[in-house]
């Protein structure tokens, strides 16, 4: 992702997110973030998105093989985790004191009574 400015995305390493779409899709399941790659716009998230690697047997290992790791999955792909409503919430920045924090938005319930 080429661009003048480096994008400000709301997760973090660290984080509890829920993963909103694709194979690994589980909305009742927090999981954690490993990692941001804020290039890419991806994140590396705690058992998401494994792969199988095949390596040769070299000095560092010696018996080569299948390794199973975690690949980065696209940053729109992950709700952050509310622990208070037990779901995936949106989050906005606030200023207050000249420190910005995350806020959780509010779900609103559309529709209404007839």
């Amino acid at each position: 992702m080429k661009s003048r400015f480096k994008p400000k995305y709301n997760i973090r390493k660290g984080d509890n997110v829920v993963v909103i779409a694709g194979e690994d899709k589980d909305l009742t399941k927090p999981r954690l973030v490993k990692e941001v790659l804020v290039d890419e716009g991806k994140v590396l998230v705690d058992g998401v998105n494994i792969i199988t690697k095949h390596t040769k047997p070299s000095a560092q290992n010696t018996k080569g093989g299948i390794i199973k790791k975690e690949a980065p999955i696209h940053i729109s792909n992950v709700m952050l985790w509310d622990s208070e409503q037990k779901s995936g919430a949106r989050v906005t920045r606030v200023r207050e004191n000249g420190k910005t924090e995350r806020v959780f938005k509010k779900v609103r319930i559309q529709g209404g009574t007839k």
